[in-house]
């Protein structure tokens, strides 16, 4: 009985963490991930952040890997050492602004590598950066550029030519994703009733 109780549990994380076969498919990603449509879908209504954005922004930040870091630097070229940021899960969020995240919205048990935090967590970024920055949540661009750059560093960056390019991938792979839901989002309205 302990065995099939610890079965049940691998498979049921395994097929919650894993990443979708096709992460540039919008509607590839919430045919085998229906709940995440439905936590995307809640963002958008609470926060007015589109899911293609949202989706758009994990693409880029983990390409849907929930267990995502960044690469550790090297001492000497071979020898592990420190991660350049504390980014960690779908939304790469670093641990300072996500504790203001869960503050700011008196969610302390949010995880960063939970789907239906991380997407929050974006609503509620875009949201301040249309405050802050007068930037709208429809511009994909330059919301980009606010999320990875930071409220307080996205003046300069003009001169990050990186940035500029990362941000029009997004942009690009925000518009597919438009696009692809736009096909198949009345069938994911529908009521189902599915856990994976």
């Amino acid at each position: 009985m302990k065995n099939k109780f610890l079965f049940i549990l691998l498979f049921f994380l395994v097929s919650c963490s894993s990443i979708p076969k096709n992460t540039s498919d919008g509607c590839s990603i919430f045919s085998e991930r229906y709940l995440w449509y439905k936590h995307a879908k809640k963002t958008e209504k609470k926060w007015g952040t589109p899911i293609s954005l949202q989706l758009g922004i994990i693409k880029m930040e983990s390409d849907f890997d929930w267990l995502a870091k960044p690469p550790r630097h090297k001492l000497f070229k071979v020898i592990p050492y420190k991660r350049k940021s504390s980014s960690l899960g779908y939304s790469q969020a670093v641990k300072g602004t996500w504790e203001q995240y869960k503050n700011e919205t008196n969610n302390p048990l949010a995880t960063r590598v939970r789907f239906k935090d991380s997407v929050d967590f974006i609503g509620w970024y875009t949201n301040k950066t249309e405050k802050i920055l007068k930037i709208s949540k429809k511009d994909s661009f330059r919301q980009y550029i606010a999320y990875h750059e930071g409220w307080g560093n996205y003046k300069n960056y003009k001169k990050n030519s990186k940035v500029i390019s990362l941000a029009k991938r997004v942009e690009q792979q925000t518009n597919k994703y438009r696009k692809q839901l736009s096909d198949c989002e009345k069938k994911l309205n529908r009521n189902r009733y599915i856990i994976f």
